[in-house]
């Protein structure tokens, strides 16, 4: 896989997800949701943490909100020049497409989620009880690294309260898939999952030819 199909890639997928985000952006009010099918939903959330919503002062209590969240995007930044790396380092040395094709995809996507958290702060004006504005006279609602990435894909496959038998959650109302997410997400989850089940094709061992002379 070519370096030029590798940027194709990246940069279709990119284009895809800010185009959705800034779209719901800039049509959507926090919160307020579009049914299109039973099973899925366009529903407008903001994540200002990690995966699910975590963000790092929920584990380390000395960390206040906004230091938790610069720290994270800082790591974030630094993790995609070391993905960015090792990608340009195995489209080089002619690496499995399986390999490429992953560390494509992730890439995309944490390029995608760096972008809302570093610029979305300056360049949107705030989604909650209004819709937003693309470059506000006022400014945006937060500063540089503060951004809250934007997710919008749900799908709320099956809604229902657990039987009262089942231990621990019996009784309680619950509903498959309850996460929110975004293009960028799918990305980075496709790579993984390419990792997963291709490890073999992705990482394959070499055969060493040993032959014995008499």
């Amino acid at each position: 896989m070519s370096i030029k199909k590798s940027l194709l890639l990246i940069v279709t997928i990119l284009l895809i997800d800010q185009i959705s985000k800034i779209y719901i952006k800039t049509h959507f009010v926090i919160g307020e949701e579009t049914q299109v099918f039973d099973w899925f939903e366009i529903l407008f959330v903001e994540n200002k943490g990690m995966a699910w919503g975590a963000q790092l002062s929920d584990f380390f209590s000395f960390m206040s909100d906004r230091s938790a969240k610069v720290s994270l995007t800082l790591f974030r930044i630094f993790a995609i020049f070391g993905i960015g790396y090792w990608l340009l380092d195995v489209i080089k040395n002619q690496a499995s497409k399986i390999l490429i094709l992953a560390l494509s995809y992730i890439f995309s996507g944490a390029l995608g989620n760096i972008i809302d958290s570093v610029f979305y702060g300056v360049l949107f004006s705030s989604s909650n009880k209004q819709v937003a504005t693309f470059l506000p006279n006022n400014g945006g609602y937060d500063t540089v690294l503060h951004g809250r990435v934007v997710d919008m894909l749900h799908f709320p496959i099956w809604k229902g309260f657990i039987p009262n038998w089942v231990p621990f959650i019996g009784g309680e109302f619950f509903t498959f898939f309850e996460p929110v997410f975004n293009v960028a997400d799918i990305a980075i989850s496709v790579g993984f999952g390419l990792l997963i089940f291709f490890n073999k094709q992705a990482f394959p061992k070499n055969k060493l030819n040993i032959t014995a002379e008499i």
